[in-house]
């Protein structure tokens, strides 16, 4: 079986789940490729070729986050599609903002494409997590969301590969770029659309009920592990890449070398990282993943060196994705089947009600007193991160739907 082969949940499913796996991991490794492209050449496009400046990232980070701040909201209108049709309209949205990214002169001119692909990009955030999920049993989430993280990075080292040397020898411009992410992501639309109705391993016949809306008190310590994620994750996302660009100078092709080492790294400890969450829980994983952020974090805002601002941007991007993964297979073990995609929206709002607001705030601070701030802010965060997960007790917070769930499923397999 290969590396990122997947064994499913249940006797005589494995053809069903392994077609499924591999149609939702081709999609993701295109849907990597479009991401990692776009993000490698985004910040150098708004300096270079728009202007903008350190308070219009913060502006330009709060236009995108406000459709995953409003996510909730779209999936409960769609919710009658199964979630393989909303996560293919969600990447046609991208192809089309990536496609007319490159046509923008100005701030206002790239604002609404900045908006119709995030659209596309916080849906799929939440539907590929739940799909993934679905292919194999509770006890081997982690697994799953390793692998996808692996071929996810797979596609964004093929992107950053690509990116280096067109923009080196000067092939293509930000224009022709922009318009290849966007045919990357069409292709993951026309991928994913296949992907069959399953839930543990096993295919079901018909669409699995999902709620429209979710919104419950039994919830409460992943909304929490939500909303101090996306504080944290969107300082980062702002400014990150925007300090190695503008305070070190690194061009387009550096920013490539630092994302292709990042990706590479990553698409190999990934599958190891779903395995060490399954294996030692969520709790303990995310307590451990919240104390490097505090590191690479005040390592990012205090030391005024290339090098080490390098190496804070590559630790912390490779541990990154145990975040989303530790809150979602946390969901996933105390709430029933039919809460969790909603639930997952939920989380996704919860991020970008933070992420609104924090990119501004922190812009117009940094535009006075440096960009150390907002990552020392960050740091913060992720301190009363830990202590957030220390609350985490799967065998406690299990949910009474969750409890009468398992016992269906119990004595169906009895029978």
């Amino acid at each position: 079986m290969s590396k990122y082969s997947l064994k499913p949940a249940g006797d005589g499913h494995s053809a069903h789940a392994q077609k499924a796996f591999l149609l939702l991991a081709s999609a993701t490794v295109a849907f990597g490729f479009s991401m990692a492209a776009q993000q490698n050449i985004v910040s150098n496009f708004f300096e270079n070729e728009l202007g903008l400046k350190g308070p219009q990232f913060g502006y330009i980070t709060a236009i995108r986050e406000i459709p995953g701040f409003l996510l909730i909201f779209l999936t409960a209108m769609l919710y009658r599609l199964s979630l393989p049709h909303l996560t293919a309209i969600a990447m046609v949205l991208l192809a089309i903002g990536f496609g007319f990214f490159g046509f923008a002169t100005s701030f206002w001119t790239v604002a609404p494409w900045v908006v119709i692909s995030s659209m596309g990009y916080h849906t799929w955030l939440q539907t590929q997590t739940a799909l993934g999920m679905s292919l194999t049993e509770e006890k081997k989430s982690g697994s799953v969301l390793g692998q996808l993280t692996a071929v996810y990075q797979a596609g964004a080292l093929a992107a950053m590969t690509f990116v280096f040397v067109v923009f080196h020898f000067e092939w293509i411009d930000f224009k022709g770029m922009f318009i290849i992410c966007g045919l990357l992501a069409l292709v993951a639309a026309a991928l994913v659309v296949r992907f069959p109705n399953m839930h543990n391993g096993q295919r079901l016949e018909v669409k699995p009920e999902r709620e429209r809306m979710v919104l419950k008190r039994d919830y409460d310590l992943y909304y929490k592990l939500s909303l101090l994620d996306g504080a944290r994750q969107q300082i980062f996302f702002s400014f990150g890449l925007w300090v190695l660009v503008d305070h070190f100078k690194l061009s387009v092709p550096a920013i490539s070398l630092v994302m292709l080492a990042t990706s590479a790294l990553a698409m190999t400890s990934g599958p190891w990282i779903g395995r060490m969450l399954d294996k030692h829980g969520e709790r303990q994983m995310l307590s451990v993943v919240n104390i490097a952020y505090i590191v690479a974090l005040l390592g990012y805002g205090l030391i005024d060196n290339t090098v080490v601002a390098v190496g804070c941007y590559v630790i912390y991007s490779l541990i990154m994705p145990l975040s989303a993964m530790g809150a979602s297979v946390y969901l996933r073990k105390i709430a029933p089947t039919r809460d969790v995609a909603p639930s997952l929206a939920m989380g996704v709002t919860m991020q970008h009600a933070a992420a609104i607001v924090i990119p501004v705030v922190t812009g117009f601070v940094l535009n006075f007193v440096g960009y150390q701030i907002p990552f020392l802010v960050a740091s913060g965060f992720a301190c009363i991160t830990v202590f957030v997960t220390r609350k985490l007790d799967v065998g406690a917070q299990k949910t009474a739907e969750k409890h009468a769930e398992e016992g269906t499923a119990r004595v169906a397999a009895q029978a």
